[in-house]
């Protein structure tokens, strides 16, 4: 049989590293021996439990976390699907890079690393409506590069995203995966109104027209009507999972990326935490699917890993309870 760019991703995702059970139960039985009412903590003990689970360590520590922001251009744009300019991805990343983004603010107050990732913001990727967002080759290079995200080390990966026209093409990404039509997915994005929505919808369905059939692969469906940050999101999950790095995933784009993986196998994700539920329609229903519940849920769709960041706070206010409360019972 011929072999295909995705091969080795098919691969890693047929032979997923299990959960460390051992460092989970070592959690649960130390909060059980502390000196407060069982479950009192309620899902702060179960984000402590989960965190030592894919990290293998109990109790857990997070000393470097990290928000891995991924940025990309789309050709759906050109079909007017947002209110924005294209421009207008650039000038964020920008705005990152000078510390005036909202999640630079949220990294400071966390205590969080922040990486953001320029995907070749000048070339966008091909009109879902008539042509491959990617090809083969390229959807698993970029794959591969986001993978890197955690080469320089991180305990925790918060992946957040930004993209003028991405909820579009997020919607056209789910409605491939789970069914359904353009109006089922499509939600404001970045300040649609109900005109606006009734085209992005209509370009979702002749997106997954032109497509057909070869939407029934989740590889396929990514590199046919995703993009970049989407293929960039999906290696960085699946390094994670390899380097035992939990994760947090943000809104509707960074989690409609996640269910590629979860549909190629669906415990491809039980390393990952939905760090916060945007208001987008497409976002509570890919939820609901995937059986995500947020650990905050503030009315955030800002993008750009805001929720994922803001929610990393809690997540380490888990493992220093885990840990303190540890040391007490030792006393």
């Amino acid at each position: 049989m011929t072999s295909t760019p995705f091969d080795d991703f098919r691969n890693l995702l047929a032979a997923l590293p299990a959960a460390d059970d051992t460092a989970e139960a070592r959690v649960r039985a130390l909060f059980a021996k502390t000196d407060k009412p069982r479950a009192s903590l309620g899902r702060v003990e179960e984000t402590a439990a989960w965190l030592a689970a894919w990290s293998g360590s109990a109790p857990p520590a997070v000393n470097r976390p990290l928000v891995a922001i991924f940025a990309g251009n789309h050709g759906v744009v050109r079909h007017a699907v947002s209110p924005r300019p294209v421009a207008a991805t650039a000038n964020a990343v920008e705005l990152c890079a000078a510390g005036g983004a909202a999640i630079n603010q949220v990294c400071i107050a966390n205590d969080l690393g922040l990486k953001v990732f320029d995907l070749a913001l000048d070339i966008p990727t091909g009109d879902i409506t008539e042509e491959a967002a990617l090809d083969e080759r390229g959807c698993a290079a970029t794959m591969a590069f986001g993978m890197e995200a955690v080469a320089g080390g991180a305990d925790l990966l918060c992946l957040g995203d930004l993209g003028v026209g991405n909820s579009t093409v997020g919607a056209a990404l789910c409605a491939a995966l789970f069914g359904g039509q353009g109006a089922d997915w499509v939600g404001p994005g970045s300040g649609a109104d109900a005109a606006l929505m009734a085209r992005k919808a209509e370009v979702v369905d002749r997106a997954l027209a032109f497509h057909g059939a070869d939407l029934n692969d989740p590889l396929e469906a990514l590199r046919r009507v995703g993009g970049r940050e989407f293929a960039a999101i999906c290696g960085a999950i699946l390094a994670a999972r390899m380097q035992k790095i939990p994760v947090l995933l943000d809104g509707f784009v960074a989690t409609a990326a996640a269910a590629v993986l979860h549909e190629v196998n669906p415990a491809a994700l039980d390393h990952c935490l939905l760090g916060s539920l945007s208001p987008e329609p497409g976002h509570v229903r890919i939820a609901e699917r995937l059986g995500l519940q947020p650990l905050i849920d503030l009315g955030v769709s800002h993008g750009e890993g805001f929720g994922a960041g803001l929610a990393a706070g809690l997540v380490k206010a888990a493992a220093l309870t885990s840990s303190g409360m540890a040391a007490a019972v030792r006393l």
